[in-house]
């Protein structure tokens, strides 16, 4: 990552409903070899406001990455991605769809709408470990990110 060292932890903003999802996904990353730091808000409209904070406090945590669930309460995933591709002055961390549905429809909304990534949510406990690990070795050891905003 372009601002981070290896001895900082990586901040991810987790956007996610259902707890048993929030904790499978948690669990997976202390399987990997960076230190992760999970900012977790459960509806569209609080990551909404989390970046509308991040914004304009500076005493909060900009995500280095963001996994978005689409499905959810008050402002959906999609509209998320409308939105903070529209709103933010800068360029929004990557942003990858962790979502449980596989159908061309929201993968293609999710690309149109400046997703980085759309990955399909495990069924299983291992296969979170192992997706991870992967979003690990891409996301976070080899992409270059945008500097964070100032």
């Amino acid at each position: 990552m372009t601002t981070h060292s290896p001895t900082e932890p990586i901040d991810i903003l987790l956007v996610e409903d259902n707890p048993g999802d929030v904790r499978l996904t948690q669990e997976a990353f202390k399987e990997i070899d960076s230190e992760i730091r999970f900012h977790t808000v459960t509806d569209g409209e609080g990551a909404t406001t989390y970046f509308d904070v991040c914004g304009t406090d500076t005493s909060s945590i900009n995500p280095d990455l963001v996994l978005l669930d689409l499905n959810l309460p008050r402002v959906d995933g999609f509209e998320i991605l409308e939105i903070l591709g529209d709103e933010l002055d800068y360029p929004p961390p990557p942003i990858l769809v962790l979502s449980s549905s596989e159908t061309e429809e929201d993968i293609v909304k999710s690309y149109e709408r400046a997703a980085n990534a759309y990955l399909t949510k495990p069924d299983d406990p291992d296969e979170f470990d192992a997706l991870a690990k992967a979003i690990e070795d891409f996301w976070i050891d080899s992409a270059q990110h945008p500097p964070a905003p100032s």
